[in-house]
């Protein structure tokens, strides 16, 4: 499969590197990295050791079978618009936050699927990413159900060695990372420790808390998600995670914009008034922050 990897950062160069070992691979990124991959290689280190050769430009190609992009929430919409005259069999987001298959969809002409990626990855530096813990693709259908188009693409995956599901849930899977996410990134990024800091404690309290207000968004949407499970889920991403920096708080160490709205921010917006008072105050803290440093 020609397969066009839109925003090579950590995630994207992880999950284009998998790729790579079985399919033609454009990485399109930024340099100095796609630069660095041009004329090196791809090194992949951590849970994985190898070192791949995939295309690495700065522009988006003609074509391609699948595009998957893993771009941050608030650059979906330049995404969508750079993917717009490439001729794609269909594209995936492998995304943070929620709207994002909606925003593609808008403007593309193929089919959009919904994904969740669990990998753990981190840019060691230009050309070099590892892999901080193996995890799961989860893919299909953004409406729910299946579909030709989700189960090709899970043979792909699958093929390149990546740990892939097909699934008909995909839309309740996405409000679950949602509320892992609400529950981690925010917490983490504002209190400055790494995800083991939540196991336990006031830490985790908080966290937990910002998952069940989630949980009760997400039935009120019609979706079957209830509370018990998505803590104890938020418990065990942390555990399992302990020694990881979150997405977050790994922009707030670089001074960059977070994805705060599509995740805490997204809740505050669904609830449409109902009371989220957690959501509400992690995304009002963590939007001061970047306001503060001209982010926003």
């Amino acid at each position: 499969m020609n397969v066009v990897v839109f925003g090579a950062g950590s995630l994207g160069s992880l999950v284009g590197g998998l790729l790579a070992r079985e399919h033609d691979v454009t990485l399109v990124g930024r340099d100095p990295h796609v630069s660095a991959v041009r004329e090196g290689g791809l090194r992949v280190s951590g849970a994985f050791e190898f070192t791949t050769s995939p295309s690495a430009t700065t522009s988006v190609p003609d074509a391609a079978d699948l595009a998957v992009v893993t771009v941050k929430a608030y650059d979906t919409p330049e995404a969508a618009a750079a993917l717009v005259d490439c001729d794609l069999g269909s594209c995936l987001s492998l995304q943070n936050g929620m709207g994002n298959e909606a925003t593609l969809a808008a403007q593309l002409e193929c089919p959009v699927l919904a994904g969740t990626c669990t990998y753990g990855a981190r840019l060691a530096e230009p050309g070099h990413v590892a892999c901080t813990g193996v995890g799961e693709v989860a893919l299909g259908p953004r409406e729910g159900g299946s579909s030709t188009v989700a189960d090709e693409v899970g043979v792909a995956f699958d093929d390149a060695g990546i740990e892939t599901v097909v699934a008909d849930d995909v839309h309740r899977r996405l409000w679950e990372k949602l509320a892992v996410n609400a529950g981690i990134n925010a917490t983490t990024a504002l209190a400055r420790v790494e995800n083991g800091a939540l196991v336990d404690g006031p830490g985790g309290d908080v966290a937990a808390a910002s998952a069940r207000e989630v949980a009760r968004v997400a039935r009120e949407q019609g979706v079957d998600l209830s509370d018990e499970p998505v803590v104890s889920r938020v418990a065990s991403v942390a555990a399992d995670t302990a020694a990881n920096r979150s997405s977050m708080l790994q922009d707030v160490d670089s001074g960059s914009r977070t994805e705060v709205d599509a995740i805490n921010g997204y809740v505050v917006d669904a609830a449409a008034g109902e009371a989220v008072p957690v959501n509400r105050t992690l995304t009002a803290l963590v939007r001061a922050w970047e306001r503060e440093r001209g982010l926003r």
